[in-house]
């Protein structure tokens, strides 16, 4: 159970980096040229890879590539949704808790066995 919490941790925080370095740019970057936005997300995507590289290898010694996927799926549900929401003030849709189900469903059949 800890390296399952310290992965999905560290992996919710890669992917607030992550989100901010591919959706933060629509919001406060409008009129910058793509260009300076693509070098700022990469820099914000340095952040991502910092965390989520040692994120993925201490959760591989316990759970396979599989599983550590799906989380990583369920985890960029759990943060895109807040973040376009709050963030970037996109409307709510129901397909969001549609999808989230679904994600749910992923995440019990890939680790029920476990």
């Amino acid at each position: 159970m800890k390296t399952f919490l310290i992965t999905s941790a560290m992996l919710i925080c890669s992917n607030v980096f992550m989100t901010f370095a591919w959706y933060g740019h629509l919001h406060n970057m409008k009129s910058r040229p793509w260009f300076i936005a693509a070098i700022v997300s990469w820099a914000i995507a340095l952040g991502e890879y910092l965390i989520q590289v040692p994120a993925n290898r201490i959760g591989h010694e316990q759970y396979n590539v599989g599983q550590l996927k799906i989380l990583q799926e369920a985890i960029t549900l759990m943060v895109f949704v807040p973040f376009s929401i709050l963030y970037l003030k996109e409307e709510f849709k129901t397909d969001y808790i549609w999808a989230g189900l679904c994600i749910i469903g992923a995440v019990y059949f890939i680790f029920r066995s476990h």
